[in-house]
C-alpha cells in the first residue's frame, strides 16, 4: 500500500510530531498494511503526514532499532521483512516477565478481587468471539494480561511487555483472527485464571507457556502461505538493521 493513498490526516506539533509519527507507522507495519519490503519514502510519509521529515527520520531509525525497519546505506528505508529470530527473542523476553508476574500473582494472600477480574474478561472475550468483533477481543486480550501485572503492584511493566512482544504481534496478526485461534485463547486464559485461582504457579506457568508458544508451530504454514513477507537469505548485503548497534549479526 502507497502511504499517499492511505488518506491519514495529521496535524501533530513540533514536538509530538516524532512520537505521533512512530506510532503510526508502527501500527501500519504490526497491521500490514504496510507489508514487509515496502520502500518507506522520508518525503512519501512526511507529505502523507504532513510533517517535516526531522520527525519522520527519527522514527524510522527508532522503528529499525526494534527491528521493524531496514535501513540501506545509500538506498533509504524498507519495512523489515519477518524474520523468525525476531519472533523468538520477543516470545522470550515477553515469557520471562509474564510467568515472573505470575509467580507473583499465585502467592497473593488474596486473589478473589484478580480472579473475579479474570473471569469477568474470559465471560466478554467469549461474547466477543461470537459477535465476531476482533478488535475489542484483542483488546480484552491485553487487559487480561495487565490484570496479573496490576495486581502484583507492577502497573506499568506493561509497556516493557508491549515492546517486547512487537515482533510476536505482527505474527499473530498473519493468523489471527479466526473462531480457532480466539477459540484456543480464551481457552487457554481460562487455564491460566484457574490456575491463580488456586495458587498452583506449576500448573499456571504451564498454561502461560502454552499460551505464549502457540504461534510456533503455525510458522512453516505461514511461510508457505506469505513466503514474501519473509526474509530469504540471513544477512542481506548492505543492511543497517539496528543503527543504534555497531555490529548486528543474525
Amino acid at each position: 500500500m502507497a502511504l499517499g493513498s492511505l488518506n491519514i490526516r495529521e496535524d501533530a506539533p513540533a514536538p509530538s510530531a516524532y512520537g505521533k509519527v512512530y506510532d503510526i507507522l508502527l501500527n501500519l507495519i504490526i497491521s500490514f498494511k504496510l507489508k514487509p519490503f515496502a520502500l518507506l519514502s522520508e518525503k512519501a510519509v512526511s507529505d502523507a503526514l504532513h510533517v517535516s521529515r526531522s520527525p519522520v527520520r527519527e522514527a524510522l531509525a527508532r522503528l529499525a532499532t526494534v527491528g521493524l525497519v531496514d535501513i540501506y546505506a545509500q538506498r533509504g528505508s524498507i519495512v523489515a521483512p519477518l524474520r523468525v529470530k525476531d519472533l523468538q527473542h520477543s516470545q522470550f523476553l515477553r515469557e520471562c516477565v509474564e510467568v515472573g508476574l505470575l509467580h507473583k500473582a499465585c502467592q497473593l494472600p488474596d486473589r478473589s478481587e484478580l480472579s473475579k477480574q479474570l473471569k469477568g474478561e474470559i465471560a466478554l472475550q467469549e461474547t466477543l468471539a461470537a459477535i465476531g468483533d476482533f478488535p475489542r477481543f484483542s483488546k480484552s486480550d491485553e487487559l487480561f494480561h495487565q490484570y496479573i501485572a496490576v495486581s502484583v503492584g507492577f502497573p506499568d511493566i506493561w509497556t516493557d511487555i508491549s515492546n517486547a512482544k512487537l515482533h510476536m504481534n505482527r505474527f499473530r496478526n498473519l493468523t489471527y483472527p479466526d473462531m480457532d485461534s480466539l477459540t484456543t485463547i480464551i481457552a487457554q486464559h481460562k487455564k491460566i485464571a484457574d490456575a491463580i485461582e488456586r495458587g498452583s504457579e506449576a500448573d499456571a506457568t504451564k498454561a502461560m507457556q502454552e499460551h505464549l508458544r502457540k504461534i510456533f508451530p503455525l510458522i512453516p504454514d505461514l511461510i508457505k502461505k506469505f513466503p514474501e513477507y519473509f526474509e530469504e537469505t540471513n544477512d542481506p548485503a548492505g543492511r543497517i538493521h539496528r543503527p543504534d548497534l555497531t555490529l548486528v549479526t543474525r
